[in-house]
């Protein structure tokens, strides 16, 4: 359990974001923001209770609400649409959940780590989700109709006739180019920085496989000048 200082730390830094001010601007506590969320209709989750919670700086029990009440937002910003006083109670939970993970909270480690194949994934083919990866096991949350999709997908895969769609284990080809300027993205923004707060295991996988990417771009540079 984090100490009042901490967690009054954190709500600071969810304070001290530029964005912050923006999404933030009153509240009237009319409810529409939840009476329109689709994840309220299934979650124990309240966008109003989130702005409530900030606009009245009730850091234990933002940091409570951090622990797992953010992580049910679908980020659908319905709630922006509807807000009267123009508040974005999902922008709002977007701060808070990137605060969660600089910090390492757990709730955040357990969201994530779901998603960890994903990532794998994307570093290492450039794709974010691959058709083969479309498991109903996986994705417990899209519901029965992934059964459907699942089920019928070398078969729906074959009937488009793009040529970047018809393999199901990448999806389509990227560059090594591409991926190494992906890389430099993700170092620069900070992206490696959360999986290594995240998941250090994942991360080392995915650093050695970067490092080994970038010589293989080094060697192919060499041989394109050598060419010249």
């Amino acid at each position: 359990m984090a100490t009042y200082a901490e967690m009054k730390g954190m709500f600071d830094e969810v304070r001290a974001d530029f964005r912050y001010d923006h999404e933030l601007n009153g509240c009237l506590n009319c409810g529409i923001c939840t009476a329109t969320c689709p994840s309220a209709q299934f979650y124990d989750y309240s966008p109003r209770e989130i702005v409530q919670l900030l606009w009245t700086e009730n850091v234990e029990q933002i940091y409570d609400a951090m622990q797992e009440k953010i992580w049910a937002c679908a980020q659908c910003m319905t709630c922006a649409a509807r807000c009267p006083f123009k508040n974005s109670p999902g922008g709002l939970v977007m701060i808070m959940r990137e605060v969660s993970i600089r910090h390492g909270m757990q709730s955040a480690k357990d969201v994530l780590r779901p998603f960890g194949r994903v990532m794998l994934k994307l570093i290492t083919t450039g794709n974010q989700l691959s058709p083969d990866m479309i498991q109903p096991d996986h994705f417990p949350d899209w519901g029965p109709n992934i059964q459907k999709v699942e089920g019928d997908l070398r078969v729906l895969r074959k009937a488009i006739p793009v040529r970047t769609l018809q393999t199901t284990d990448t999806a389509w080809e990227v560059s090594l180019k591409t991926s190494v300027e992906m890389y430099t993205i993700w170092e620069m923004t900070g992206v490696l920085k959360s999986l290594e707060t995240m998941d250090e295991n994942l991360f080392d996988v995915i650093e050695d496989f970067i490092d080994e990417k970038r010589e293989d771009y080094e060697d192919w540079l060499e041989k394109q000048g050598d060419k010249d």
